[in-house]
């Protein structure tokens, strides 16, 4: 019975009687999956030697006739066939972004900003987005926790100098404040995490490896995700499989009207390669009553 490799070597079989499926007709060549590509494992037939009678002859002829006579509408209908086959990729792809999105991501950059922060002996990066007209950023704790000279750039390229207004380990949620050029920003409003639906398309902006104003696009994969984030343990989080590296950190997650629904955070990765569809976003409701505290307390 064919199976799967098993990671601690050889090929897995699942426990019970085993039995070697009927592989049904047999086309040439044939491979298994626990074996290199290539590998053949089932040889042709031996080709033996056939005699042909008139009776044979007969028929080869009867059904060459009999194709001839059908050749024609075949090959209509092959062209017709191939006609709409070549016409699919042209309208999948225009299928594959929504236009929604595309006007979602438009709206979302002009409140999405990169983040620089530059310490004595360290230095990080990630992103953030403006939440109201006063000039207040919110981001990930552990973006700005390492303390230094805080930089924001919008997506004009300009850059302006910001303070930490107050930050939170146990949601991982910062707060700064740009006091000059605030007008430069625009607020994006926000939605609610509680309303999405599995399956629903989302979109994940900010300047992952330092590349600003990058989008992405996903869908959700699954909401109220228990996940370690923060200093608080496990936490409820929102998981999608839109592309979220490191410098995503504190962009937002938006949906297709344009509305924040999640704070990126982190990402599930193997031996740290790098993302492979599974991030994570702080619920909104959430990151926004912890902003909120913080803009009370100051």
């Amino acid at each position: 019975m064919l199976g799967y490799d098993d990671p601690r070597g050889g090929p897995y079989y699942p426990p019970g009687p085993q039995r070697e499926p009927w592989p049904g007709p047999r086309t040439y060549p044939r491979h298994r999956a626990d074996l290199p590509p290539g590998t053949v494992w089932d040889e042709p037939p031996q080709d033996r030697p056939r005699r042909r009678g008139p009776g044979r002859l007969l028929l080869a002829g009867l059904l060459i006739a009999a194709f001839s006579a059908v050749s024609g509408g075949a090959a209509g209908w092959y062209a017709s066939l191939w006609s709409n086959v070549q016409q699919t990729p042209r309208l999948a792809a225009d299928a594959a972004v929504p236009e929604a999105l595309v006007g979602a991501a438009e709206e979302a950059l002009l409140g999405v900003v990169s983040i620089e922060v530059v310490g004595d002996d360290e230095a990080s990066s990630g992103s953030g987005f403006v939440i109201d007209d006063k000039g207040h950023i919110m981001t990930n704790n552990h973006v700005v926790e390492s303390g230094g000279r805080i930089t924001v750039v919008g997506q004009d390229g300009e850059e302006h100098t910001a303070r930490l207004v107050g930050r939170v380990a146990r949601t991982d949620i910062a707060v700064l404040l740009v006091a000059d050029g605030a007008e430069a920003f625009r607020p994006l409003s926000l939605g609610r995490s509680t309303d999405l639906k599995v399956g629903e398309p989302v979109l994940a902006v900010g300047s992952p490896l330092g590349l600003s104003g990058s989008v992405t696009a996903g869908i959700v994969s699954a909401v109220d995700r228990q996940v370690r984030m923060g200093d608080a343990g496990r936490q409820s989080a929102v998981q999608t499989d839109a592309s979220i590296n490191p410098g995503n950190s504190g962009g937002p997650l938006v949906n297709a009207k344009g509305q924040v629904v999640g704070v990126n955070t982190a990402i599930a990765t193997i031996d740290g390669n790098g993302n492979i569809g599974i991030g994570f976003a702080i619920p909104i409701e959430r990151a926004a009553q912890t902003a909120q505290e913080i803009i009370a307390a100051a």
